[in-house]
């Protein structure tokens, strides 16, 4: 059984995952108005990635006998123009996940709940991907250039790209 104190931060974590999905489907949409299919097909991937993290968590709490509260999720603000401003905003955004994940990793080893610190070890883990998937669009965007051939070429790649679902967790 795990502590209020790690229930309510893993409860906090399930709304920034869902804002996370939010703010990702927002920018699939974003694309699609803008002509970039591929693009829109990546951030529509990512907003399935994040829902599946959500309800990582939500089971985790369920199983661990603890409440699942939902809160209100924000607006999220869509104030890029270029796939390259998007991405970078999709990275920004990754990093504060990750620093969250951290944080909880830092309240389970505070509470010393092993149990849900092995658990995050798989969010830690799967922050260093998302970080790192991001950086190398980035990459090929800016070498790239954002119009012509090359942006082109790289949406047509992103298109590719389809949800894979976690496998479960053992119990």
């Amino acid at each position: 059984m795990i502590t209020e104190k790690m229930s309510v931060a893993l409860n906090t974590q399930i709304n920034k995952e869902l804002y996370s999905a939010y703010l990702y489907m927002a920018m699939s949409a974003h694309a699609q108005q803008k002509g970039l299919p591929g693009v829109a097909n990546w951030f529509f991937v990512q907003t399935q990635e994040e829902l599946s993290h959500a309800q990582r968590i939500y089971a985790y709490l369920i199983r661990q006998n603890a409440a699942v509260t939902f809160e209100a999720i924000e607006k999220p603000v869509i104030d890029v123009e270029t796939p390259l401003a998007m991405f970078e905003k999709g990275l920004e955004h990754e990093k504060y996940v990750t620093a969250s994940i951290h944080a909880l990793v830092d309240v389970a080893l505070e509470e010393k709940d092993r149990a849900t610190e092995v658990f995050l070890q798989w969010f830690v883990n799967e922050q260093v991907e998302e970080e790192e998937n991001a950086c190398g669009i980035i990459d090929q965007l800016k070498l790239a250039g954002e119009a012509g051939s090359g942006l082109f070429m790289i949406d047509r790649e992103l298109a590719t790209r389809t949800f894979a679902p976690p496998a479960p967790e053992d119990k």
